[in-house]
């Protein structure tokens, strides 16, 4: 799965974004009215996950740019590995933030692409 948060558009209100693709490769989405289901559970449950393997990626890739014996075949892998959690963390996020009540006033009401823009430099939520 590699996830383009260009290229997917910000769920329609009442819409969670799912941590999986169809078939085809197009974003799933789950109408929750409010309301915990088995598969809202399920969804958190891989989030979860995903976000655990993104903090491990990150130590393995912090390894092997440490190591200056590491290839190039290594330095492939760990950031192919990279690569991969980044773009599943970056879908959690984007799923998250759209969850988010509308009426939270935190400073962020500069847009791009129906993402916010944080004004603090540090990119987009």
């Amino acid at each position: 799965m590699s996830y383009d948060r260009n290229t997917v558009a910000a769920p329609p209100p009442g819409l969670r974004l799912l941590p999986w693709e169809n078939d085809c490769g197009k974003p799933c989405f789950l109408s929750t009215n409010g309301r915990e289901s088995m598969l809202s559970r399920l969804a958190d449950e891989i989030e979860a996950g995903q976000l655990s393997d993104g903090a491990n990626v990150l130590k393995g890739a912090q390894a092997v740019l440490d190591d200056r014996k590491a290839g190039e075949h290594a330095l492939r892998l760990a950031l192919r590995a990279t690569t991969h959690a980044l773009g599943n963390v970056l879908r959690v996020a984007d799923s998250r933030g759209a969850r988010l009540p509308d009426d939270a006033d935190d400073g962020q009401d500069d847009t791009d692409g129906g993402r916010t823009q944080r004004r603090d430099g540090g990119g987009t939520s």
